[in-house]
């Protein structure tokens, strides 16, 4: 009878193994309610391989959080730029909003231990927002020199619409119930991007 060994898991397998872990537990138990051994069990990896991999278990936070948003503004930011056709920041958004809702867990960690930990918020800021900033700042710039947006500061464009995009893909629990319909949840990106673009005054005042 042969015998089929499964190989050894690559260095970076297990490292993603733990974030994914870490992910996990800190979103359901928090980060002080979490320990390393609980990591090493939700990893399935000894304690030792840990440390092997992350400093501490505050370092292992971080990169759950920073590493998680770089994914998903670069997504979002990627799209930004290939659009076509400048008005279709809707089903921009929308697409987004259902990809945020699939990372409920990174988002939660963020919003729940960013509070509490104040490296976490300068790494996230200096490392993800900064940055991100800078890029979409750039794409609203391009637009304005177009003639597709009116002229105004680009860096406050860019950071009114990288908000819209965080809070729309928190909505769940803030402007959209739970289990929410994809009719509900186009009409939020709908709404938001119509506000985006169009403000909210009426066009006679």
């Amino acid at each position: 009878m042969r015998i089929f060994h499964q190989p050894p898991q690559s260095e970076e397998q297990t490292r993603t193994k733990i974030l994914k872990a870490a992910q996990k537990l800190f979103a359901r138990q928090g980060y002080d309610g979490t320990t390393t051994k609980d990591l090493a069990q939700g990893a399935g990896v000894a304690e030792g391989t840990l440390f092997r991999h992350f400093a501490n278990k505050k370092a292992i936070l971080i990169e759950v959080a920073t590493q998680g948003w770089v994914d998903l503004l670069t997504d979002l930011l990627t799209e930004l730029s290939e659009m076509a056709n400048y008005q279709s920041v809707a089903q921009l958004m929308y697409r987004r909003m259902l990809n945020l809702r699939e990372n409920t867990d990174m988002m939660r960690v963020c919003f729940m231990e960013a509070q509490f930990h104040p490296e976490l918020r300068d790494r996230i800021q200096s490392e993800v927002i900064s940055k991100m900033t800078d890029v979409a700042e750039a794409f609203f710039q391009t637009a304005m020199d177009r003639g597709i947006y009116r002229q105004m500061n680009p860096k406050i464009v860019a950071q009114v619409f990288l908000g819209m995009f965080v809070i729309a893909g928190f909505s769940h629990e803030t402007l959209v119930q739970p289990g929410a319909s994809v009719f509900e949840m186009k009409e939020m990106a709908e709404g938001l991007a119509d506000i985006f673009l169009n403000g909210v005054l009426a066009k006679n005042n």
